[in-house]
């Protein structure tokens, strides 16, 4: 799912402007075609969303003529501009109508005016009413506007050409989801990089997102009670939604990943299974460069799958 965009052909790269690195993929099929990060500079980005427009477009013009990458990318945004609801409707067969009646409940369900957000929507199933009638399962994905105008602005004043704007959550379950996953049971994804973020997805459709404020990279040690109370709240507030299935597994992925036994502590305080993803998912990484971090890559990785959409 790409909620502000459209589908984009072959020579795009998914870039994530994690807010401590950048990180592009080109992809194509199951393979890495390139690969390639670097650190930011201190301020360009913070907590999800462009401060130094201009500092970012200069570094993300050098970056992408050193290292030879197409110019059409896809962009991932994650911050506490961004607001992802799961609603239920009566079945509507005209897109229109459906597209009026998402757009009223979202009203309803979602605490920013909707004119100044950029909305977007994807059925992802249907279900029964107690009475037997049809009715649609919902994912509404909010964004502010001034926050991915800015995003877009800056990539095009750096030479670049977006083609789309992705959540990073959305590319995430993409990159990290596997075709065996059950229908019945949630997985919740934890990526730790510049944003901490959560997703929590059943298959591969995304319900449930949001940035934590727990930053893996404090060396205290209360780090993974801190993390995992947030998951633990996460995990409740997505519980709340209708339909909801219950979570059978956390996934970590990211360059926090690697901290020492952190996803040992976080198995035995979150009482659910805590894994350590492969971080390019199932996709061959032999186009990944000799001293690229694979754990840098997991949402540009997703991103850059969004193109065979």
């Amino acid at each position: 799912m790409g909620p502000f965009g459209k589908k984009s052909s072959r020579g795009s790269v998914g870039l994530d402007l994690d807010g401590g690195f950048i990180a592009a993929v080109e992809t194509s099929g199951s393979r890495i075609l390139a690969a390639a990060s670097e650190t930011l500079p201190p301020g360009a980005v913070r907590d999800g969303e462009v401060i130094d427009s201009e500092a970012l477009a200069d570094v993300l013009k050098s970056f992408f003529e050193e290292h030879k990458l197409p110019k059409r990318v896809r962009l991932g945004v994650s911050n506490q501009q961004i607001v992802v609801r799961h609603l239920e409707l009566p079945r509507i067969d005209d897109s229109r109508e459906l597209e009026a009646a998402v757009r009223f409940q979202a009203a309803e369900a979602i605490a920013m005016p909707l004119d100044e957000a950029v909305l977007d929507h994807q059925v992802i199933g249907e279900t029964l009413s107690p009475e037997g009638a049809a009715r649609l399962r919902v994912v509404v994905v909010a964004a502010r506007e001034t926050m991915v105008s800015r995003f877009v602005e800056t990539v095009k004043a750096a030479g670049l050409r977006p083609e789309s704007v992705d959540l990073n959550a959305f590319a995430l379950v993409r990159a990290l989801a596997e075709p065996t996953d059950s229908e019945d049971i949630a997985r919740v994804y934890c990526h730790l990089g510049g944003v901490t973020n959560l997703a929590i997805a059943v298959g591969n459709a995304c319900l449930f997102t949001r940035p934590l404020s727990t930053d893996w990279r404090n060396e205290s040690s209360h780090v993974p009670a801190e993390l995992a109370e947030e998951i633990r709240l996460s995990i409740d507030y997505y519980m709340a939604q209708p339909a909801a299935r219950p979570a059978g597994e956390v996934l970590i992925s990211g360059p926090g990943s690697a901290r020492e036994s952190l996803a040992d502590e976080l198995n035995e305080l979150i009482h659910l299974p805590v894994a350590i993803a492969e971080p390019l998912g199932g996709l061959d990484p032999s186009g990944l460069p000799d001293g690229e971090d694979p754990n840098r890559h997991t949402v540009a990785t997703g991103l850059a799958l969004g193109a065979a959409e």
